[in-house]
């Protein structure tokens, strides 16, 4: 049976039985996603979202990064969540699409407000979380994201469940019904994408797992079989599933080694575009008024997921193909700034972006791409990318992220000095405190 399978995997967990490899992994993702969030922090749209949500709040136990507010573990796992996510700029599990830290390493963080954790029980716990979400996602992909559901948020709940069942210390039969309430809550729609409710489902995976937890260790009984039963999460949202790959390797093969980090906050499937822009501009002298036109050839879930000409907002630039190459061949660069409402509406973005189309290309992976622009002088440029900065094959470095971290930290929350925190962070491991370091995501002021 699969899901008591996972459950009794989980429960039976060591710390020694995670390789090297996949502890350096789980500690560079959760650095990354920190600093997505410390980024997201600062956002309108999250903004909103913690007005809108606070006055409901419960007991205050875990920190509110990027802020001096605090609330409950479950309003903040909710919106730590939901910040990491909101950019675009987290990581990326290949295969999958999944974003696999958000829905797992906020929530744990705002756990240890509640429950005491070392940093080495929150990354034991988090490569768990990371491991049961994207074997799930391994099962159903790719029909299920195709067929429209988020898939973050669909397998994440499951990950985050994991993680704080781990964290609580269920046994077998509460670590099963943790699952079978995080399958209740499963969900998340790709139309949300483009709009705050994309994060919103983000969020709600990382609180519907602690939920699911929580539950469980209050007693509260799940289903037997909530993965692969005749009306469970493999059958009901696979299209089809594999359901061999749930358990193929179970602890012998580790997800998290897989994971890549954006440098780009955008879609995942945008990276080898704006990559192809930015060669081109740079080995090529052209003045944009003479483009004609500029053809984007990428995997078809390219043109499924990101074929958006008339983008009206920075998220749905986030998602938009003829934005980031557009604005990658304006500005020379794609940052925060760049996928934001002002820069959708400037009139030269908008000029070279009704210049863009977007060819579906099979033969090409996600993390390749080519832009071929065509000038009025009758002369050709093109440029193929055949693995994206980011992607497994051209990984960012430790001092990528870094300064990814401080730029982020610098947009979203400026009053914090982000120097204590990196350190905290990278040295996770020998925390013995967890709480203690997510602290230190809160500024003196806001």
């Amino acid at each position: 049976m699969i899901s008591r399978t996972l459950a009794r995997f989980i429960v039976a967990s060591r710390p020694e039985d995670i390789p090297a490899a996949a502890r350096c992994e789980a500690i560079r993702s959760v650095f990354n996603v920190i600093g997505t969030a410390l980024g997201g922090s600062g956002d309108d749209g999250v903004g909103r979202i913690r007005a809108a949500t606070l006055p409901f709040s419960g007991p205050s136990d875990a920190v509110l990064i990027g802020t001096r507010a605090r609330a409950d573990c479950l309003t903040a796992a909710f919106l730590n969540a939901l910040a990491a996510n909101v950019f675009d700029f987290d990581d990326t599990h290949p295969g999958t699409i999944i974003h696999p830290s958000a829905p797992v390493a906020p929530t744990l963080f705002a756990l240890a407000g509640r429950r005491k954790m070392t940093g080495a029980e929150l990354l034991h716990a988090f490569v768990l979380g990371a491991e049961i979400e994207c074997r799930l996602g391994n099962a159903v992909s790719p029909g299920h994201y195709i067929r429209g559901w988020h898939i973050t948020a669909t397998c994440g709940v499951f990950g985050a469940a994991a993680a704080c069942g781990k964290v609580l210390g269920l046994d077998e039969d509460a670590m099963l019904w943790a699952l079978g309430h995080a399958c209740a809550q499963s969900s998340g729609l790709v139309e949300t994408l483009g709009t705050m409710a994309k994060s919103v489902g983000v969020g709600q995976s990382a609180r519907g797992g602690l939920l699911a937890a929580f539950l469980a260790e209050g007693g509260v009984v799940g289903p037997e079989r909530p993965i692969e039963g005749e009306r469970g999460f493999l059958k009901v949202m696979g299209v089809p599933a594999d359901a061999a790959l749930v358990l193929a390797g179970l602890g012998d093969s580790w997800e998290i080694e897989k994971n890549t980090y954006k440098p780009y906050p955008c879609g995942v499937v945008l990276n080898p575009v704006i990559d192809a822009c930015l060669a081109l501009r740079e080995e090529h002298t052209f003045d944009l008024r003479e483009v004609a036109s500029v053809i984007v050839r990428g995997n078809p879930l390219l043109r499924q997921r990101a074929d958006r000409p008339d983008p009206e907002s920075g998220r749905q630039a986030q998602v938009s193909a003829q934005h980031a190459a557009a604005i990658a061949l304006v500005d020379g660069r794609a940052g925060i700034a760049e996928f934001s409402d002002a820069a959708v509406a400037r009139l030269d973005t908008r000029a070279v972006r009704a210049k863009v189309s977007v060819v579906e290309t099979p033969a090409f992976h996600t993390d390749s791409a080519e832009v071929e622009i065509a000038l009025s002088s009758g002369r050709s440029l093109s440029q193929r990318i055949d693995h994206a900065r980011g992607s497994s094959a051209r990984p960012l470095r430790d001092a990528d992220l870094e300064a990814k971290f401080r730029s982020l930290a610098a947009i979203g929350c400026p009053a914090l000095d982000p120097d204590p925190l990196i350190g905290a962070l990278w040295s996770l491991a020998e925390a013995p405190n967890a709480a203690a370091v997510i602290e230190l995501a809160a500024p003196f002021s806001d």
